[in-house]
């Protein structure tokens, strides 16, 4: 009768952690438990799943239709790491206010954010986006060429971002990226950011823009970049992608002004994370 009673004097606790985490399971279900059970039993990646769905709903050379079919699968069919169409809407706003000519994607996955990016350019800029799997660069490559983006305004390369970014300069001709986004492995944010630094590839008022760092989170890079003293930074509160009752956010760095400019862009009301021109280079 003791362990029975026991067992009914924690039953109000375990009912209140399930209800409380009840969206973290779910997630789970949806993002982990049952794709690896599909994989499994029909042969193909949720990747490619995608794609196939892509191919028979969405309009070939329209970048937003292939977007939102991606949310209309991942809302309704499997989840998928993309940024997704809430968080999306900041990147496309920062990319429209900085107009940059070189943008470094880390982290392609399924190319969502390439067609996203790749669209919201001005006209002669080019976006390099880096993928480690080849797996999911086969779908990218595809999904970005749907988009009718053309190597000359998309360039996937293929290989670990420690590898790649390195030889950005010399192999792919990228003399600095003036707008970088993260959003691959979280435990190589602060790594890659660090490896920017080190070849020289951040422009002068260069904005770097990284994805979940707080679900599942990059407290590293959240303490380096707040603390190194080298940038300005600004998180975007958000939710989880496709996941709306998961709190997540964005960082947006910038290069760290003077005092004297900063006050200056306080009373202007442009200290919302914009980057001042001429801004000290980090």
């Amino acid at each position: 009768m003791v362990p029975l009673a026991v067992a009914l004097a924690f039953l109000p606790l375990l009912l209140t952690l399930l209800l409380r985490c009840r969206h973290y399971l779910l997630l789970l279900l949806r993002a982990v438990l049952l794709p690896w059970l599909r994989d499994r039993l029909g042969g193909t990646s949720r990747e490619q799943r995608a794609f196939r769905y892509l191919l028979a709903h969405a309009v070939p050379g329209d970048p937003r239709h292939i977007l939102s079919t991606f949310d209309q699968w991942s809302y309704r069919r499997e989840h998928l790491s993309c940024v997704g169409p809430d968080k999306g809407k900041l990147v496309e706003r920062l990319l429209r206010e900085r107009a940059p000519r070189a943008v470094l994607e880390l982290g392609t996955y399924c190319g969502y954010g390439a067609v996203l990016m790749a669209a919201a350019l001005p006209p002669g800029a080019r976006l390099y986006t880096v993928e480690p799997d080849p797996r999911h660069a086969a779908v990218a490559e595809k999904v970005i060429r749907l988009a009718g983006f053309d190597e000359q305004k998309v360039e996937l390369i293929v290989g670990p971002s420690a590898e790649v970014i390195p030889r950005l300069r010399e192999r792919h001709g990228l003399p600095k990226a003036d707008f970088v986004f993260m959003d691959h492995g979280k435990r190589c944010y602060l790594r890659d950011l660090q490896l920017l630094e080190e070849h020289g590839l951040l422009a002068e008022g260069a904005t770097v823009l990284a994805d979940n760092v707080v679900f599942p989170g990059a407290p590293r890079f959240l303490r380096y970049a707040k603390s190194c003293g080298r940038y300005r930074c600004r998180v975007h509160r958000a939710s989880l992608e496709y996941c709306r009752a998961i709190p997540d956010a964005g960082t947006e760095e910038g290069p760290r002004e003077s005092p004297k400019r900063r006050r200056a862009a306080v009373r202007a009301g442009a200290w919302a994370g914009r980057v001042a021109p001429g801004a000290a280079s980090t």
